[in-house]
């Protein structure tokens, strides 16, 4: 029942299973009878129905007399549920069946029950690799389509992601099979606040590993709670991805002569990159200001600085209309709004909400915010362009048009802004398989991070 609740509250108001997860699981906790055996299969039936909808919403147009989309949505719901159960757990088939259809009984009444009964009884008959090769189109016949039916993902994310990684069929399904992962919860020890030997300490030698590429991380075992760690309750340590680690670490560490005393994260909510900045300004006695247009996310932002030991300043500001001077800052980061394709791992519902027209929506946004940081860093400083999406569209194609002043905030184009690009690749020591640069885009299956993309630049005039 908690996981079916789950999965209509994602449908129904297009919550995040993230958000809505949580709390379901504590109140079940708390009301008794649910320990923590119980919570693991409910994450994983939530999860795994909302990664593999693709291609079980496929297996299950096959196995009823009527278009999918004439199935009612919690229907659809119990039957996603119970294909997850019999298809991509260990749950006995006799078992699976069962518990569905008498949860349909609960929930729908016990017509629908019948109809959902029929329905997985069929699904049952074969595993989920007989009916993979059933229900996908033949790889040679449409590439595409084959793909984004095994390994569930919209087409057009398939073409997109294949566009960016530019590789063959090897690279585009390791890539689509690692956002069917369960991903690693990673934290980040604040320099100067905590350290990763300490996090480490408090995990003890089964409970968390170090980061793979920055010395700032940690990664937690399997079924690790961020929340039980002391250095986390108290503000020191934050639970945040190694790419977002990475690309803060980059701007940090790129050369720039003369003044390096003002920074600037123009887009800081919820505050994760932020909390990482400010540690590392403060030893060069460079103060932070974190801008957030929004407030209540710039209160998150207060809230993850709170105990930096430099100075800093939040400040709910448009970095599209700043109020800032040009030239203010020596290094400006703008990690902006973007579709997500980056941390589908993370946000498996993401996939099926977003639509090719909304790059259209972020687009003059995302060109608006990078002009405007080039226009707030001094001649000589350096902007880090970053975003949580591999879409050519949202990465260097931005860069590119506005250094060559095409589609230059909202919609609008304008002169040419003259800077460099920086080659972020060195910045970003012993990371692998960075490409051919200047610019990095990380990948889940290649770095085990969210596929976050930087652009580092020097602006020159």
């Amino acid at each position: 029942m908690l996981a079916f609740d789950a999965l209509r509250a994602v449908d129904e108001r297009d919550a995040y299973a993230n958000l809505v997860l949580p709390p379901l699981l504590r109140k079940a906790r708390e009301s008794g009878g649910f320990d923590a055996r119980d919570a693991a299969l409910a994450t994983e039936l939530v999860y795994g129905t909302l990664r593999r909808q693709g291609t079980y919403d496929a297996i299950i147009a096959s196995c009823v007399d009527r278009p999918l989309r004439e199935v009612d949505p919690p229907v659809l719901d119990v039957l996603s549920l119970g294909a997850h159960q019999l298809l991509g757990t260990r749950i006995p088939s006799h078992a699976a069946v069962s518990a569905s259809v008498e949860l349909a009984r609960v929930v729908l009444g016990d017509g629908r029950a019948k109809f959902v009964n029929a329905v997985l009884r069929k699904i049952a008959q074969d595993d989920l690799e007989t009916w993979v090769r059933r229900v996908a189109p033949p790889y040679d016949e449409d590439p595409e389509d084959h793909l984004a039916v095994v390994h569930s993902h919209p087409r057009w994310i398939v073409s997109a992601l294949w566009d960016a990684l530019g590789g063959g069929r090897a690279g585009i399904e390791e890539l689509l099979e690692a956002d069917n992962e369960r991903p690693e919860v990673t934290l980040v020890a604040r320099p100067g606040r905590a350290t990763t030997e300490e996090l480490l300490a408090s995990l003890g030698e089964e409970g968390g590993l170090p980061g793979r590429w920055s010395p700032h991380a940690v990664r937690l075992a399997d079924g690790g709670e961020p929340g039980a760690v002391d250095a986390v309750r108290e503000g020191r340590a934050g639970v945040q991805d190694e790419g977002s680690l990475l690309v803060a670490l980059a701007l940090a560490a790129a050369p720039l002569e003369g003044r390096d005393t003002r920074w600037l994260d123009g887009c800081a909510g919820p505050g994760g990159k932020a909390a990482l900045l400010g540690p590392l300004a403060a030893p060069r006695r460079a103060a932070l200001l974190a801008a957030e247009k929004q407030p209540h996310r710039a209160r998150l932002v207060e809230r993850a600085l709170a105990g930096n030991p430099g100075p800093y300043q939040v400040v709910v500001a448009d970095g599209t209309r700043p109020a800032w001077a040009p030239g203010t800052f020596d290094r400006v980061l703008v990690d902006v709004p973007c579709s997500g394709l980056g941390a589908l791992r993370r946000r498996p519902e993401a996939r099926w909400r977003r639509r090719p027209e909304d790059l259209d929506g972020f687009a003059p946004l995302q060109r608006a915010l990078l002009r405007e940081a080039l226009e707030a860093v001094r001649i000589g400083g350096v902007v880090g362009y970053a975003t949580c999406s591999p879409h050519l569209a949202e990465t260097r194609v931005v860069v590119d048009d506005v250094l060559r002043g095409r589609g230059a905030g909202h919609g609008r184009g304008g002169p040419a802004v003259r800077a460099e690009w920086i080659d972020a690749r060195p910045l970003m020591p012993g990371v692998p398989a960075l490409g051919e640069g200047p610019d990095v885009q990380l990948w889940p299956h290649l770095h085990g991070t969210d596929a976050m993309y930087l652009a580092l630049l020097r602006r020159t005039a």
